[in-house]
């Protein structure tokens, strides 16, 4: 028999969007998330707070916003961005809580000593089915309560071009052939059209056939570590979280924060639950995900500061009435020579985004900019990118409101509409509070810039 306390599974896709069935989406297929969701709880208004990998991954296993815990950008390379040392991660407190811990797949932080696990379990490259077959030891080996950081690799570009392909889209880890043990989904991409966000031309459709094949290669080992641990007699005593660290790999999505780069999956299970298959708009940030756990675990953080909530109050509230108002995003760096700062406010109606170098041009991580489908835009010389204008991503202005109940693409700024002055002046305070409250060092800008 499990031991009484939860086994808590954290489960991070790398740049998977809001898309598959029970995301409101007839492709990508997901049927094991989509099953996950029926048991459990679909956020609809989750969002990172860095649409960047490491900076985000940083948040979700800290509860502090990116520019709290040092973790500006990406940590790998020449990047070399890293958590303060005195930092105190989620892996360490459930560690001294009595927790075995084990990491496998994407680990992205930095240093080490401050995201230590007690074990790092063998990865598989893009084998999702053969990763989640790497847990089996851990999940069985004892009683005592476990938390497993699974942390896929799909649907992340690799950054190689797709030779047979006319278009040579940029591929998204797919092999020519299945892997062993697993069988690859293709999808024809003369069928598909990609999300509004993106242009319908040949390279952004090939290349969403490619992004859909990588999330549906996902979706088969979340079905397949589920599989175990109910084999392992695991799953009626375990929560289950599914999240992404940002949006798809695509421009206007990742790195930015419209919200195809930060309004993302997020699904809920747990045992004790008695409403299950719902959904619930309750605001959430990927800081709630350290205090979540944490009280799922029963363990005491009193005297820890997050800048997140447990949010397993609002778990089977659809709507929740005594919940927060409005979320805030802070985004940075991604590689050392992609600076552009934002500081977001986000409420259910607006968004109000602070591009604090907003005199530079937008700044491209270099898969983005390198990807089929923004270079066909330039070969081509595509004056629009799906919903707004090409000038319009990469010049922007010191402030962006968007009433997003009016406006879900985010295209209409009413930041100099004098109807909307006050509003601009009320997401000003409440961001400079934020900022106050959260020791950002970009605090300083409201005055000297």
């Amino acid at each position: 028999m499990s031991s009484a306390r939860l086994n808590i599974v954290l489960m991070v896709a790398d740049d998977h969007g809001l898309d598959g069935g029970c995301f409101g989406t007839a492709v990508p297929s997901t049927p094991n998330l989509d099953a996950l969701a029926t048991e459990g709880v679909n956020f609809t208004q989750a969002f990172c707070t860095t649409a960047s990998c490491a900076a985000s991954r940083s948040v979700m296993l800290t509860g502090l916003q990116n520019h709290a815990n040092g973790t500006f950008g990406h940590v790998h390379g020449t990047h070399h961005f890293s958590c303060y040392d005195d930092v105190v991660s989620l892996p360490v407190m459930l560690s001294q809580a009595g927790y075995r811990t084990a990491r496998i797949g994407k680990y992205h932080h930095a240093p080490e000593k401050v995201f230590q696990f007690d074990k790092m379990l063998q990865a598989a490259g893009r084998n999702d089915v053969q990763m989640s077959e790497n847990c089996q030891g851990f999940i069985a080996e004892s009683d005592t309560p476990f938390f497993l950081y699974w942390c896929s690799m799909n649907p992340h570009r690799d950054g190689r071009t797709l030779d047979s392909h006319p278009c040579k889209p940029n591929r998204f880890g797919n092999p020519d052939e299945d892997f062993p043990g697993d069988q690859e989904q293709f999808y024809d991409d003369t069928t598909l059209t990609p999300p509004r966000y993106l242009p319908n031309t040949p390279e952004a459709r090939a290349e969403w056939a490619q992004y859909c094949q990588s999330v549906t290669r996902l979706d088969r080992g979340v079905g397949r570590l589920i599989d175990i641990l109910k084999k392992a007699g695991k799953y009626e005593n375990t929560v289950i979280i599914y999240i992404s660290d940002n949006g798809a790999a695509f421009p206007v999505a990742k790195t930015t924060l419209y919200d195809p780069g930060m309004n993302l999956p997020c699904i809920v299970r747990t045992p004790q639950q008695q409403r299950r298959g719902i959904t619930c708009d309750g605001l959430t940030t990927w800081t709630d995900i350290t205090p979540t756990i944490l009280d799922f675990a029963g363990v005491d953080a009193a005297d820890r500061e997050f800048h997140g909530d447990s949010i397993r109050p609002i778990l089977e509230q659809e709507h929740p009435q005594d919940w927060r108002e409005e979320i805030y995003a802070a985004h940075t760096f991604h590689e050392i020579t992609n600076y552009y700062p934002m500081r977001v406010v986000r409420s259910h109606k607006y968004k109000f985004i602070f591009n604090i170098a907003h005199g530079l041009q937008y700044s491209f991580a270099s898969d983005l900019w390198r990807c089929a489908t923004w270079q066909g835009a330039r070969r081509d010389g595509l004056e629009t990118f799906g919903t707004r204008t090409v000038d319009a991503y990469l010049h922007r202005p010191r402030f962006e409101l968007f009433d997003l109940e009016n406006d879900p693409d985010e295209t209409v700024n009413l930041a100099d509409d004098p109807a909307h002055t006050a509003l601009v002046l009320e997401f000003c305070e409440k961001l400079q509070d934020f900022q106050a409250r959260t020791n950002d060092p970009w605090l300083h800008k409201w005055e000297y810039e």
